[in-house]
């Protein structure tokens, strides 16, 4: 197989693995009524004036499956970890008792559940997507390296090399979705 089509290969596989992560990413952020510390992801503290992740301004850890225990490193930095979980509205009110933050992880209804696994369908969606858009640029690269004479079955076994490809990422994809959907779907 001809160099430069190996070297395409290569950085779409580069590209197709981060999409994969990040898919992993925004599914681990779908909580399946268990407590889970990545429930806190994304959530931003004002920290004497610069927003900072919550996992830098305290401890956060689960003692239980549905408890959630958020320790401030500083003593002053409860209420606006308080506030900040509040307004990231994940669904959870938080508990300040002077020294930690808890957080109570409330069982899912049957709704919620279904709501829960469409999230994870549309999440699942979005990842294949990605995947199937590097495949479309991957064989558009591919193409052009016809005008640096490439032969034409070289190009054919590279379209179809991203294309084992594209499969092989998709069937991942549905891997880590069929088994959030079991996860949000366990009672």
């Amino acid at each position: 197989m001809n160099e430069l089509i190996k070297l395409q290969l290569d950085d779409t596989q580069d590209l197709m693995d981060k999409a994969i992560v990040h898919c992993e990413g925004e599914l681990t952020k779908i909580r399946a009524g268990k407590a889970s510390v990545g429930m806190l992801d994304g959530i931003f503290v004002d920290y004497y004036g610069s927003s900072t992740p919550l996992a830098q301004v305290a401890s956060v850890n689960t003692p239980d499956a549905r408890t959630i225990i958020v320790q401030p490193w500083e003593k002053n930095m409860l209420t606006p970890i308080e506030k900040a979980i509040q307004e990231a509205n994940i669904g959870i009110n938080p508990q300040n008792d002077g020294v930690i933050i808890r957080l109570m992880v409330p069982p899912l209804t049957e709704e919620r559940r279904r709501d829960l696994v469409k999230k994870v369908k549309e999440e699942a969606e979005q990842g294949k997507i990605t995947i199937r858009n590097l495949r479309k640029e991957a064989n558009e690269h591919i193409k052009k390296l016809k005008e640096d004479s490439v032969s034409d079955d070289e190009i054919k076994t590279g379209e179809a090399e991203v294309q084992k490809l594209t499969d092989a990422y998709i069937l991942k994809v549905d891997k880590h979705s069929e088994a959030k959907e079991k996860d949000v779907m366990t009672v």
